[in-house]
């Protein structure tokens, strides 16, 4: 297992991409370690003393020369939202790099990744990180309004962008599963990597499998440690109850009993 660190970090960025998301970026004032797409961070809130435990969330950019990380903050609770309030300036401790990553695919993969939701982060660091180039790279984001989109223009140097969203405000009407990206051109894809909703990606997973496509997704289960201590975030698998924070959260479709 690789070495795990806590240390405090510098928030030198704190954004809002939308109502409800946030980029926060923070700076380590030790070199960091390796860091993975799909590996996550267990934050620490500050200032709130009925919040006992630490949230986790999926890292979305690392900076080496600026040793900073950056994750994708969505108000979901008590928790959440006090750390979209944090300021810039303020100290930040993180228990990272948690959990294990995706499965970077091979040199001649062609490759889709789905987010929906807070699954987004993931999958834009995998499409920057892999390698890859454009032409072999399709990402297909998911929401319910154009408003819940974050913009991620940036990344079209990555991959190609496609959009869904359930009142067909931008791209496709509908859910990722109804995508015709994903519908009509899944048997070209090499590796289909998903992370969002618990319900968006068991329909992924079923779909990858009748058709046979190699297929990762990234678990959301309710941590608290991080490490595998408070065994919260149990998943059953064909290799028994396995802990998602640090068996995961990424895991191959084949493992699960979905």
């Amino acid at each position: 297992m690789a070495k795990k660190f806590v240390a405090d970090f510098v928030v030198v960025d704190n954004k809002p991409l939308n109502a409800t998301n946030f980029l926060i970026k923070a700076r380590s004032n030790s070199v960091l370690p390796t860091i993975l797409p799909g590996q996550f961070v267990n934050v620490e809130i500050n200032d709130a003393k009925e919040i006992f435990l630490r949230r986790p969330f999926s890292v979305f950019e690392v900076d080496y020369n600026q040793n900073t990380i950056s994750m994708i903050v969505k108000i979901l609770g008590r928790g959440s939202k006090k750390l979209t309030e944090i300021e810039a300036g303020c100290n930040i401790s993180l228990v990272y790099p948690l959990g294990k990553s995706f499965t970077y695919p091979a040199a001649t993969d062609k490759v889709l990744l789905i987010g929906g939701g807070s699954g987004v982060a993931p999958m834009l660091f995998l499409a920057k990180e892999s390698g890859l180039d454009k032409t072999q790279v399709d990402i297909l984001l998911g929401a319910r309004t154009k408003e819940d989109h974050i913009d991620v223009e940036s990344y079209s140097k990555y991959a190609n962008l496609h959009y869904a969203t359930e009142d067909g405000s931008l791209g496709e009407k509908g859910f990722v599963t109804q995508h015709s990206v994903f519908v009509n051109d899944l048997n070209k894809y090499d590796k289909i990597y998903a992370c969002g909703p618990d319900g968006m990606m068991r329909a992924i997973a079923k779909v990858a499998k009748a058709a046979d496509v190699f297929c990762e997704v990234s678990l959301e289960n309710l941590m608290a440690c991080g490490f595998g201590v408070c065994l919260c975030c149990i998943e059953p698998t064909n290799k028994g109850n396995l802990c998602v924070c640090t068996d995961g959260p990424v895991f191959n479709i084949n493992e699960l009993k979905w």
